[in-house]
């Protein structure tokens, strides 16, 4: 049994805008600085009353984000000093009203309530310490610490390269004796003869051999 395909009940975009005014509309509905007049409209009946022109302050608030486009954030830091001071202003209000209460409830619901506007004013000092000091990235190098007689050495190990190891390896092998003046000579690896004072060294053979190589005599030399 095959599935239905599931029928598409997006509409259907038109190639290009219908006229000027619709493409204008359209534009105004995801600018930026409309979107926060009409936010802004919704509240400042309490601030500044109604009778505020809605497009003089767009122009006024494209006129800020020119600013801040071209380097100048004087107003952004005048804006996070304002909020930051109307927050603990908050903070000290509702933190006043919460030690009159006389219910357990009550106080503890202000008091969350006062916290909350003082950890949003630190909030917004951090940001606006921020953008007035931006932090720097710090690039930390490797530090090798070694204690007593140990050696740290970071350096590529030259192990590798041969003739390196044929020198260290004749180092290793070399092997130097000093003679009667001072001087060193190196030591080829001959074998000295047995002196007279070595006596006891000499072949064992000589002093303790079988009189019958192959067993048969019980008698042995003696010294």
């Amino acid at each position: 049994m095959s599935r239905e395909t599931p029928k598409d009940t997006s509409p259907a975009l038109p190639a290009k805008p219908t006229n000027q005014a619709e493409h204008e509309k359209a534009k105004g509905a995801i600018d930026p600085s409309i979107n926060a007049v009409l936010a802004l409209d919704a509240y400042k009946g309490n601030v500044t009353g109604d009778n505020v022109d809605t497009a003089e302050i767009v122009m006024c608030l494209r006129s800020t984000i020119q600013e801040i486009q071209k380097g100048d954030l004087s107003t952004l830091e005048a804006m996070l000093v304002s909020q930051a001071t109307a927050l603990q202003t908050m903070f000290t209000s509702i933190a006043r009203r919460a030690a009159n209460q006389q219910q357990l409830k009550h106080h503890s619901v202000l008091m969350g309530l006062a916290l909350k506007a003082q950890a949003q004013s630190r909030a917004t000092i951090t940001a606006l310490v921020d953008l007035k000091y931006p932090r720097q990235a710090t690039f930390i190098k490797q530090a090798n610490v070694a204690h007593g007689a140990q050696q740290v050495n970071n350096s590529p190990p030259t192990c590798c390269s041969p003739a390196h190891a044929r020198e260290s390896n004749q180092d290793q092998t070399k092997l130097l004796e000093v003679d009667h003046h001072g001087s060193t000579s190196l030591d080829r690896g001959a074998t000295a003869a047995a002196a007279r004072g070595d006596q006891a060294v000499e072949a064992v053979g000589a002093l303790n051999r079988p009189t019958n190589r192959r067993g048969k005599g019980k008698g042995v030399t003696q010294r």
